[in-house]
């Protein structure tokens, strides 16, 4: 079977970490849509199972977590009258948890927006900190049952409560209602004030959007499968944390963590796609011929 070269494939997936849909990287790659899907796909396996590997044991100090939305196949109001909709239409939520200072993504999920999605999230990011860690989370009420089943008491735990007003009259049809100021809750252990934040997580929210055109609104980039969306996200993830220098680190954020201390290109994950892809099978006859000699 004919293989693209190891720098088309590491600049296909480049491609999509920096902002294009999987046409306009297919068009400017000069390879099929096809071909772009089946190394997304290929991609994402390999980079949910190294970041299982590799993002264990984290020290770290402080903890924000948040939810960012997005769609798969059609709005969620719009899934009922959709054509063929699959049974994963709608609202997608992406749940990240960043530590504050390497600003590595510690554990990600892909899903819905309930306590059930809440629970799974908490317990992987439980499971990957080696100590006690400050933690800060939106005022989902999903959280408060989910962190305290994952952690117990040994966690200091604050949400950062927003607090919105009405959106006036004469402002556009996607503008948020205007936030006009936050209330900081403790909720278990001794969380420091001066530290209860979801800034650097709502950043890395906005990295997404821009870093992955399928999270961009107002476009037909959309996910239309909620495979591929998970996919994308497990490439994003691996190349944020390991392959993306961080402008104030001056690092990936896994080097700042104490994850690794190599710097890695996309052309390691083709490397990993080909080295855990399955032998292809040869033809009788050639085995025959071999056991012969």
């Amino acid at each position: 079977m004919r293989k693209l070269p190891l720098k088309t494939r590491a600049l296909i997936l480049n491609m999509l970490c920096e902002g294009q849909s999987m046409r306009a990287t297919a068009r400017l790659a000069d390879v099929s849509f096809n071909t772009v899907a089946k190394l997304l796909i290929d991609a994402g396996r390999v980079c949910a199972d190294l970041h299982d590997e590799l993002v264990q044991d984290v020290t770290a100090s402080r903890i924000q977590c948040d939810e960012v939305w997005s769609f798969t196949y059609a709005k969620q109001k719009n899934v009922a009258n959709a054509k063929a909709a699959p049974a994963e239409a709608g609202d997608t939520w992406t749940w990240t948890a960043l530590d504050s200072d390497s600003k590595l993504i510690v554990s990600w999920l892909v899903g819905g927006r309930d306590s059930e999605y809440a629970i799974a999230f908490m317990d992987d990011l439980q499971s990957r900190l080696a100590n006690r860690v400050q933690l800060t989370t939106d005022g989902h009420s999903a959280y408060l049952e989910a962190v305290e089943d994952a952690f117990g008491g040994d966690v200091d735990y604050a949400q950062l409560v927003k607090l919105y007003g009405e959106a006036p009259v004469t402002e556009a049809r996607y503008s948020p209602a205007p936030c006009t100021g936050t209330r900081k809750r403790r909720v278990e252990g001794n969380p420091n004030p001066r530290a209860v934040s979801t800034s650097h997580v709502e950043r890395q929210n906005l990295t997404m959007r821009m870093q992955m055109r399928r999270f961009t609104r107002l476009t037909n980039a959309f996910s239309k499968k909620f495979e591929n969306h998970m996919h994308m996200v497990a490439l994003y993830t691996v190349w944020y944390n390991f392959i993306r220098i961080h402008k104030s680190l001056r690092v990936t954020p896994a080097m700042a963590a104490g994850v690794t201390d190599t710097l890695h290109d996309m052309e390691w994950i083709v490397s990993l796609i080909d080295a855990r892809a399955p032998k292809p099978n040869r033809p009788e006859a050639y085995r025959k011929r071999q056991i012969s000699n």
